[in-house]
């Protein structure tokens, strides 16, 4: 049994590693080419997060569809390529947006050069992604379109919140499902198309993805709280000082409409003040942390991993499907 990646996945099957291995190995060198350009300062800003590390979640997804058809396919390589090189443009805008100065343990690109130049770095990613899946094919491109549309949309419905009489849970994970769901949703299908899998495969881990892609942003949720180490290399809370709404969070709020208690109401003034004080913010993480809210944000990332095993029900039986099943458990995993 051997672990590949950082999340953790543990592969029993010899050439399927091999295959796996070789296929992340390809696609950091294509990172690395992408993110070159002819101004060795864009070079600077557009490998700073690719060199601070990273899961590779999205790529490693895309090598597990691909072993449904072959894996060696010209387009599965460049395809694993396009979607982390969107994700980490998404990364740099992300940052800009919640001011953040750390991202995988280094200084985000905002902190370090000014939001000017973290937005046209992340414009630059976009750009070179686009050149890359202009090869694949004028199918590839309107999905990859969609999927960026659906992505922009969570983002902004974040931003805008949930209207008027609208379960802020549900409005979540809505959010997630275009924030997130949708470019994860994508590798899965990436994957399988490029290798030549049958069309019901390729549907299948399409879904698959998508939820597992909403479980993956769950864990990160509970991580936040929960863990002393956060694996995204931000420190534990950091979207509570941020003001980000997660999971953990809303299901506070809602229980505490519901409820009435005062110590929920209580919390829930607490989140509400300035987190940036190191006080409120160690008190407001340390009650969470022994709140049902966090189990129960536990409870969501482990049904929504649940589906996504679910879906692989009809593929055939194998390395492959046992290594997709246990990303879920990897993914569930990390909220503990």
């Amino acid at each position: 049994m051997t672990v590949v990646g950082p999340i953790g996945l543990s592969v029993r099957d010899l050439t399927l590693e091999a295959d796996i291995q070789a296929g992340l190995a390809a696609v950091e060198e294509g990172l690395i080419e992408a993110t070159k350009s002819d101004v060795p300062f864009i070079t600077g800003a557009a490998q700073h997060l690719l060199r601070a590390g990273g899961k590779r979640f999205r790529p490693l997804l895309v090598m597990l569809a691909a072993q449904f058809g072959d894996p060696h396919a010209p387009g599965v390589v460049p395809s694993a390529v396009v979607v982390e090189l969107t994700h980490l443009a998404t990364l740099y805008h992300d940052d800009v947006m919640d001011e953040a100065d750390v991202r995988r343990g280094v200084p985000s690109a905002n902190a370090r050069w000014g939001n000017s130049v973290a937005v046209l770095t992340g414009d630059f990613l976009f750009a070179r992604a686009s050149h890359i899946l202009a090869d694949l094919g004028p199918e590839a491109v309107r999905i990859q379109a969609e999927a960026f549309e659906r992505l922009v949309t969570g983002q902004i419905l974040e931003t805008a919140g949930p209207r008027e009489g609208r379960d802020p849970v549900e409005h979540y994970l809505d959010v997630l499902s275009g924030k997130t769901g949708s470019l994860v949703a994508v590798s899965g299908r990436f994957g399988a198309m490029m290798s030549g899998a049958d069309e019901a495969v390729v549907n299948i881990l399409t879904q698959y993805g998508e939820r597992l892609g909403i479980a993956f942003q769950l864990a990160d949720d509970v991580l936040d709280i929960a863990s002393d180490s956060h694996e995204s290399g931000k420190t534990p809370g950091t979207d509570l000082r941020e003001g980000v709404p997660t999971l953990p969070v809303l299901r506070l709020r809602a229980q505490a409409e519901a409820s009435g208690s005062p110590e929920d109401r209580e919390l829930c003034r607490l989140l509400d003040g300035d987190l940036t004080d190191e006080g409120r913010h160690a008190e407001v993480l340390r009650r969470l942390r022994a709140h049902p809210a966090l189990e129960q944000a536990r409870r969501d990332t482990l049904r929504y991993a649940a589906d996504a095993r679910a879906m692989l029900a009809p593929l055939p039986e194998g390395a492959a499907k046992s290594a997709l099943e246990g990303l879920c458990d990897a993914v569930v995993h990390r909220a503990g």
